[in-house]
């Protein structure tokens, strides 16, 4: 009598999709109660008036052209978040698609983030010294390059599509937010619907990369031979869309600023400022930390051998940063005695706990998933937060650079992790993830001497 053997493939309970959307869809949908509710207490206790202003001050409508403002940019930045999930989500199955060796997967993403760290790490400063908007324009251009490339050439060379992808990220991760802030400061707009964007930014960059892998497995269909190059006729049509919506976006002032006279200024305002350089520290830890865990969370969760569905818990981490970022108002806007400084502490301090525990020991694939979801709900508070002080603390005409410059350092770490520990196999996943945990709860410190040496009042460096 022969033996069988039922073999089971993981799945995430439905009910977390559902949690996740109501609790996100609850927390927008209550703050302007709260918020409304606050304010009129306020207003008849002597004791409110110590605390921040709120948010939302729904006392002031805002204007036509702010909310026109708002949605335009969020338009265009959503445009180019899908572009970059798009490769994101299909960039490894691709590879595996054309028969690449985990070596092979392994030296293309060294060669990327060996990029980032050469080349993109200055792109920032670039973007400070033509504009944020022309270096926009080229993020859209690398990937119509990227997607017209791939029509054309049936193999393309896999190491010059990394090379693209990772400038790409690099400019994504400063330029948009960049020309936003400083589009925001040009037009007069108020401050309290720049934090505002700022959340927003977070969200729907979360909601688009859920929708990039809706549209990739879409594009695939049932088909793979015949639908392969579908996701890069999708990501020409997007980069043209987003070329067009940014020519037709705001005229942005020419930049007259000489390499010599940046060169000073960074030095004064950036190197110069040692609450800088802990907010630089913080945002490198972070950066680190994230290109750790997108590295190594699927290796971690099929340690076991077990058949899990990858793709069903790729919604679960974006949606729960989607819930941290809606937490983001209700901690600064009043309602919350917490400054920035103290709600980023905490938020590095669990974080930092999940990795330790990821790091520690082996856990159930629940477990994990549970844990990886509560740390990308702090990543949803803390992206917007850190922006918050960035506006804070850094000169709008210094802050790409200051956000690229402060991946160089991170760049270089995984750069030497993938080396030693993927390519030569000399360090262990859980060691890397440990590396990753202490510099979250370095990043901790660092806010709560940011907190100490701070501005008092809260207020942004172009009024003091």
């Amino acid at each position: 009598m022969g033996v069988v053997i039922e073999s089971s493939v993981w799945e995430p309970n439905p009910g977390l999709y559902i949690f996740i959307f109501f609790a996100s869809l609850f927390s927008i949908l209550a703050f302007p109660y709260a918020s409304n509710k606050y304010s009129s207490t306020g207003s008849s206790s002597s004791s409110s008036s110590s605390k921040a202003p709120s948010l939302f001050d729904h006392g002031i409508s805002p204007t036509a052209s702010s909310l026109r403002f708002q949605r335009n940019f969020l338009l265009i930045y959503s445009l180019a978040s899908v572009m970059e999930g798009l490769w994101s989500v299909f960039g490894e199955f691709e590879l595996a698609y054309y028969g690449l060796s985990r070596e092979q997967m392994m030296f293309s993403l060294c060669v990327g983030f060996a990029a980032s760290l050469l080349i993109g790490s200055f792109l920032g400063v670039l973007s400070d010294l033509i504009g944020p908007k022309k270096v926009c324009f080229l993020f859209c251009i690398l990937h119509l390059f990227l997607g017209l490339w791939k029509r054309i050439i049936d193999h393309p060379s896999v190491l010059a599509a990394s090379i693209c992808l990772s400038l790409a990220a690099s400019i994504f991760s400063f330029s948009f937010e960049t020309w936003m802030v400083v589009q925001h400061e040009e037009q007069g707009h108020r401050q309290d619907m720049l934090s505002e964007t700022f959340w927003l930014m977070s969200f729907f960059e979360s909601a688009s990369l859920i929708g990039s892998q809706v549209l990739s497995n879409w594009l695939i269909g049932n088909n793979v031979d015949k639908n392969m190059a579908s996701h890069s006729t999708a990501a020409i049509f997007l980069a043209i869309i987003a070329l067009v919506c940014l020519l037709r976006g705001w005229t942005e002032t020419p930049q007259k600023v000489a390499l010599k006279e940046y060169r000073a200024s960074f030095s004064t305002y950036v190197f110069g400022d040692k609450r800088i350089w802990l907010l630089v520290w913080a945002q490198a830890c972070l950066h680190f930390s994230v290109a750790v865990f997108w590295i190594l969370w699927a290796p971690t969760i099929v340690a076991d051998g077990r058949e899990v569905h990858l793709g069903l818990i790729y919604p679960c981490f974006l949606g729960s940063r989607m819930l941290g970022s809606t937490i983001f108002p209700w901690l600064i806007s009043g309602l919350s005695s917490l400054r920035t400084e103290d709600c980023l502490v905490f938020a590095f301090i669990i974080m930092g706990l999940v990795l330790s525990i990821t790091a520690y020991d082996y856990q159930e694939i629940g477990v994990l998933v549970t844990l990886f979801c509560i740390f990308h709900a702090g990543l949803g508070m803390i992206f917007p937060s850190l922006a918050r002080l960035r506006t804070m603390y850094v000169p709008n005409a210094l802050r790409g650079g200051m956000i690229s410059l402060s991946q160089a350092p991170a760049n270089a770490a995984i750069l030497l992790f993938l080396v030693q520990g993927k390519y030569y196999n000399n360090i262990g996943n859980s060691t890397i993830i440990a590396f990753a945990a202490l510099g979250l709860f370095t990043a901790a410190g660092c806010m709560h001497v940011l907190k100490r040496w701070g501005k008092q009042p809260y207020q942004n460096w172009h009024k003091l």
